[in-house]
């Protein structure tokens, strides 16, 4: 059995193997606990989200405003989320609102990929990646 943090009210749930976790709904505040977007995450939330998800991955994407390559990126990473949920949840952490998180896992240049599963790094690789990229190095580092 799996578990995931709530997008909506941060609420840990677990994910019964023999229910479509793509239909699970949070114990809680009932929200779907999966979106097929991205979650925007603060460095509380994604230390909760890595601390708490158990049996899946999740990507995370460190990027800034300011960072042309970055914006680029956004729309490929959205659409990674269609094809990586439930499996993999996919987080952004914005640099420039939480630097001392970015600085916490060593970010040295941006867009910044992050792959954790068990509360761990998995693997990580900085630049601008495609749809198809995003999911490819997803599944390979997982081993999917």
């Amino acid at each position: 059995m799996s578990q995931t943090v709530c997008p909506h009210c941060g609420a840990v749930n677990r994910l019964p193997e023999q229910r479509p976790a793509r239909d699970g709904r949070c114990g809680q505040c009932r929200g779907a606990l999966f979106t097929a977007q991205p979650l925007e995450v603060t460095g509380a939330g994604l230390e909760r989200q890595v601390a708490r998800s158990q049996g899946m991955g999740l990507l995370l994407d460190v990027w800034a405003p300011w960072c042309g390559p970055c914006r680029a990126m956004a729309p490929q990473f959205a659409a990674a989320a269609h094809e990586l949920e439930p499996q993999v949840r996919l987080l952004k952490l914005n640099s420039e609102a939480e630097p001392q998180a970015a600085a916490r896992l060593g970010v040295s240049g941006i867009p910044a990929l992050f792959l954790f599963r068990d509360g761990k790094v998995m693997a990580r690789t900085a630049g601008l990646r495609n749809t198809q990229q995003l999911v490819a190095w997803t599944r390979q580092a997982l081993g999917a």
